[in-house]
């Protein structure tokens, strides 16, 4: 998992929400001594919250550092809702108690944050309806980002039986302030003595639980010297037999509630809840909602990414996703756009209710959805609820195999309330016309852009990537990049391999993905003898890929559908031609000076059949020794294919143009479309949303999906996830040491779970 450890929380102060003193309902308290170096970035993360019922105590417990106290003094004066209480030293855990004790009565939650520490903008506001639609649990935590000195990401499982024995939790979470009194708070005058897990376990101990919101909201800075660990390790006999003695009082263990999770009651959505709802300050940008199912790697998510960062000077971005996964990309969304996971934080029968707050409290101008189920089943809904509000999607391709269209389908039954919809396409835009029936007034097509500064193939020495890949510099190299899955048809692409290699051995095919056939691949690879020139390098990150595509002479493109696919545009931009399927719109690209297309001989319902016509693998052998025998052909020809009318600068300005002609135009008779439909039902009543029990089908896979990621990366209760290059430099350091895998696990603190990883870095 790629991650921006420099993109932190708190880099600059962006508030968009108005203060609101009357009614706080979340006390934030800081302990702070001498913590001149790193407060005004806390501070600029609690003021960028987008949930401002909140009042932030400092607790300045004894600061003697002249420098400090002037920080202290001019942080104070940011805002009306921060306050600053002066006592003497006496420790962490004893300021924080002062911090609750002197906290507004009128407050329902508590958060600890310490002097250096943040939280992500949205931080407050998802942990405050967690608890609010989770009643019965006592606190809501987020995973972690460890940053500064030591780079990971740590993803915790609560579990009580382990809490007992080791803490799994950091002392940030939004905690309901009455548990916290009835237990005492921390109460603890001993300094460093692992307060913060012992009060977990006092919590343990009267049952209550916690909520684990999967999403990295946290940032814990990692320093080189950190006193107060160091101070807990010295005091460690004290503070483990203040452990011991809270443990004895624990009966029974307790379960937290843990997202992702299938949760819809079916007994109708709720309308009921009582919510408050923050005064967001317009600015002179328009704002967009965007649904889309997540934000990990993939073409579809590619141009998501690529259209918010493009257009984030001229519009504000709200996306909201409906579907479980790891979101390897979630934290390069953040930089652009305000984030919310549902699936992450909430409760199912609440989502309605929370995308009805958010259009009206951003004041939303503009919702776009695409490649969401859900987003797709709640569009009557919202066009009946926000009448004057246009909705526009956008499509990536049809899928005849999943529900004789798929997202096409979805956007052809609930068109009566869509303004417009686009394509990635041609092709797939004349089928929403002709099959599907829609206006091709109501239709348009947008290509996705690819960077051409980024992607430029001047920009790399070849046998210097081909040294450090093991690629012979004599060897030619054929690409397959893709998801490993049955749309992209890997088998098909190592029938080709076989094949082309009894004819031509002086080639080196490299695999670059992950996903569920790459076992299936390597097993295949090693029954067949003669396929011994096959490199498979994994999944490589968004900055990786283009040396991939530097070294290599042609991509092959197998898929069995593609609206049109990005690698199709990375290649060519890199002056690397393309052999692909013949699906989608790849022939709106793909023409004979820059590759090939092949007929596609395989229905779309026989997906999951591995058993490929020889006539299929026949023309790749043929149209890959047609290329790689006359390469220069092709040079120079590939790049100005893209940079005629498949730019990003080009996929900006036209959605641009988009965005500005619905918004100031919306469609009249989807308004009227949307009032006739608000008279027909009642929208105060629960009620259950069209085609949600598909959505349904779609959910519950990818709970599984996303539960099975987690193991596969780091075990049963917790994984960490390092930055890779120092990770492998301290790998280096410890098995010169030790030689041996189970002492470098124990060194590294890191646990029998990631043992495996040090085996793949070695």
């Amino acid at each position: 998992m790629s991650f921006d450890y420099d993109f932190l929380p708190g880099d600059s102060l962006e508030k968009r929400y108005e203060s609101n003193n009357a009614n706080p309902i979340i006390s934030i308290i800081t302990s702070f001594y001498n913590g001149k170096d790193y407060i005004n970035k806390t501070a600029n993360a609690i003021l960028n919250q987008t949930f401002p019922y909140y009042e932030w105590i400092i607790v300045n417990d004894g600061s003697s550092d002249k420098k400090s106290l002037k920080t202290l003094d001019s942080i104070s004066k940011l805002d009306s809702r921060i306050r600053i209480l002066n006592k003497k030293n006496e420790g962490a855990s004893i300021a924080r108690d002062y911090g609750v004790k002197h906290s507004s009565d009128a407050t329902k939650y508590v958060i600890f944050l310490d002097d250096d520490d943040l939280i992500d903008n949205t931080y407050l506001e998802t942990a405050y309806w967690t608890l609010e639609t989770n009643p019965s649990a006592t606190w809501a935590y987020t995973d972690v980002v460890n940053f500064g000195k030591e780079q990971s990401l740590w993803v915790k499982k609560f579990d009580s039986s382990i809490e007992k024995k080791m803490n799994l939790l950091t002392i940030t979470a939004l905690i309901k302030k009455d548990a916290f009194n009835s237990v005492n708070g921390f109460n603890i005058k001993k300094k460093a003595v692992h307060e913060d897990w012992n009060l977990w376990l006092k919590f343990i101990t009267k049952g209550y639980y916690p909520v684990k919101m999967s999403r990295f909201g946290f940032y814990y800075r990692r320093k080189q010297s950190n006193s107060e660990l160091l101070a807990a390790q010295k005091n460690h006999k004290e503070a483990i037999s203040i452990i011991d003695e809270t443990v004895k009082t624990i009966k029974k263990d307790v379960n937290a509630i843990s997202y992702p999770k299938f949760d819809a009651t079916w007994k109708g959505l709720r309308d009921n809840f009582n919510y408050l709802e923050p005064k967001y300050l317009k600015n002179d940008k328009k704002d967009i909602l965007l649904i889309i199912p997540w934000m990990t790697v993939g073409g579809a998510d590619r141009f998501n990414l690529d259209l918010i960062k493009g257009l984030k000077d001229k519009y504000n971005f709200t996306i909201i996703t409906t579907l479980p996964n790891v979101n390897e990309w979630g934290h390069e969304f953040n930089k652009y756009a305000t984030v919310y996971d549902l699936t992450s934080f909430l409760n199912q029968d609440y989502w309605r209710l929370f995308i009805e707050y958010i259009i009206k409290n951003r004041k939303i101008d503009l919702i776009m959805v695409s490649n969401s189920t859900y987003g797709y089943s709640l569009i009557p809904y919202l066009k009946a609820k926000f009448n004057n509000i246009p909705i526009m999607d956008y499509i990536h391709m049809e899928e005849w195999y999943n529900r004789d269209g798929g997202f096409s389908r979805d956007s052809a039954n609930v068109h009566d309330f869509i303004d417009k919809t686009f394509f990635c396409n041609n092709n797939s835009e004349k089928i929403m016309n002709d099959y599907f029936d829609i206006s091709s007034k109501e239709t348009g097509t947008v290509y996705i852009g690819v960077d051409q500064t980024k992607y430029n193939p001047e920009n790399f020495d070849v046998k210097d990537l081909k040294e450090r890949y093991r690629i012979p510099e004599n060897k030619k190299v054929v690409t397959f990049i893709a998801r490993i899955d049955y749309q992209k048809r890997p088998m098909l692409f190592m029938n080709i391999v076989k094949e082309y290699l009894k004819l031509d051995q002086n080639v080196i095919f490299l695999v670059v993905g992950d996903g569920p056939l790459l076992s299936k691949m390597k097993t295949y690879a090693k029954s067949n003898q003669s396929i011994n020139n096959i490199k498979f390098v994994g999944n490589q990150d968004k900055d990786r890929v283009n040396e991939i595509y530097a070294m290599s002479d042609v991509t092959l493109n197998c898929s069995i559908k593609e609206g049109l696919a990005l690698t199709t545009y990375e290649s060519l931009i890199m002056d690397v031609p393309v052999i692909s399927s013949n699906v989608g719109g790849q022939a709106e690209i793909i023409n004979a000076d820059v590759g090939y297309v092949v007929d596609c001989l395989q229905k779309e319902n026989d997906i999951y059949n591995l058993d490929y016509a020889d006539e299929e693998v026949k023309q790749y052998v043929v149209a890959l020794q047609k290329i790689l025998g006359n390469l220069s052909k092709y040079k120079g020809k590939c790049r100005n294919r893209v940079l005629k009318g498949f730019t990003l600068n080009l996929m900006i300005k036209s959605m641009d143009k988009n965005f500005t002609d619905i918004i100031n135009n919306p469609n009249k008779d989807k308004i009227k479309n949307g009032k006739n439909l608000n008279e027909m039902i009642n929208l105060s009543k629960d009620r259950e949303i069209y085609y949600f029990q598909t959505f349904k089908q779609d959910y519950l896979w990818s709970v599984g999906e996303y539960n099975r990621k987690i193991n596969y990366y780091c075990g049963s209760n917790s994984y960490f996830i390092p930055n890779t290059s120092q990770f492998r430099e301290n790998i280096k350091k410890v098995a010169k040491k030790y030689n041996v895998y189970k002492p470098i696990a124990k060194v590294m603190n890191i646990g029998r779970d990631t043992i495996w990883r040090i085996k793949n870095f070695r």
